[in-house]
């Protein structure tokens, strides 16, 4: 006896509708994406990843972070902690392809030969080495940063200040302020001084406790800068000289390529025949070529 209502089972789930499933679903369940490999944790590292990466110390990495224009960046969200800097991480593969980096490495050998020198007592050896020091310039990096004498001309107050505050400080090895960087500063603030008097472009001035504030319009863009008063000056200890020397590199760089072109198109050599002793003759002497 054969019931005829009766069907099999298999017949009766295989009757039923097919499950479907979403097809963003089905591609996140094929490839699960680990985590810290997608979204903010994939755009950002910290400070210690990267100088890991560059395979630079601290002090080297910073230096390369100032000339290039490379600033730190507060993401969203911080996935390895807020107490820790963070830095983009094109940024960092920037820095991976520039020609400084090859030349910060071979200063850092160049100096750990010349203490290997002197931990050996050879004090000649160690003179002769330091004669040999690698030399750089940072001419690409600021053609880089500012590619116009327009750009140049709106990113020169930082610059002007900076100059003109070391162009008063004395020099200072322990501080590792050199003399040749002072002399420069006080050369860079005498020519700049001397272009805004030959080229009457004064605007304004302010005299305060701090110093001289002065204001010019140079292709119509404003420029303002501070020069301290010319007073004896002490240098403070909690202040990082390093780090400034380093901006002061950079910005004696970028002025020496503003004021050759202001120079020019004034028809004037530069740089400009400047007595040594840098005074108020200097000024006039400028002037007169």
């Amino acid at each position: 006896f054969v019931n005829q209502n009766w069907t099999s089972p298999l017949t009766r789930f295989s009757t039923r509708r097919p499950l479907v499933v979403p097809r963003e679903r089905a591609l996140s369940m094929a490839f699960k994406s680990k985590k810290g490999k997608t979204g903010n944790a994939s755009q950002y590292v910290t400070r210690n990843q990267a100088i890991k990466k560059l395979q630079l110390r601290l002090s080297e990495f910073r230096r390369l972070c100032i000339l290039k224009g490379i600033h730190p960046r507060d993401p969203k969200k911080k996935t390895q902690g807020h107490h820790k800097t963070y830095y983009h991480v094109k940024d960092i593969a920037f820095l991976l392809h520039e020609p400084m980096l090859k030349k910060i490495r071979e200063i850092a050998a160049h100096e750990k030969k010349i203490k290997r020198a002197l931990a050996k007592k050879n004090r000649s050896l160690a003179k002769k080495i330091s004669s040999r020091r690698p030399e750089y310039r940072l001419d690409h990096l600021v053609k880089e940063r500012y590619p116009s004498l327009m750009d140049a001309l709106r990113d020169l107050d930082d610059p002007l200040a900076m100059v003109h505050l070391f162009a008063v400080l004395p020099s200072d090895l322990t501080k590792g302020i050199p003399a040749d960087r002072v002399q420069l500063s006080r050369r860079l603030a005498l020519e700049w001084q001397a272009y805004v008097v030959a080229s009457h472009t004064l605007r304004k001035s302010f005299v305060s406790v701090k110093g001289f504030y002065y204001q010019a319009e140079i292709k119509g863009q404003t420029v303002t800068w501070m020069v301290p008063h010319q007073v004896s000056q002490v240098l403070p200890p909690d202040v990082d000289f390093k780090v400034m020397m380093t901006f002061l590199e950079f910005y004696q760089s970028t002025l020496q390529f503003v004021m050759f072109s202001l120079y020019a198109e004034m028809g004037i050599q530069y740089p400009p025949n400047v007595d040594d002793a840098v005074d108020e003759a200097g000024i006039l002497s400028i002037l007169e070529h």
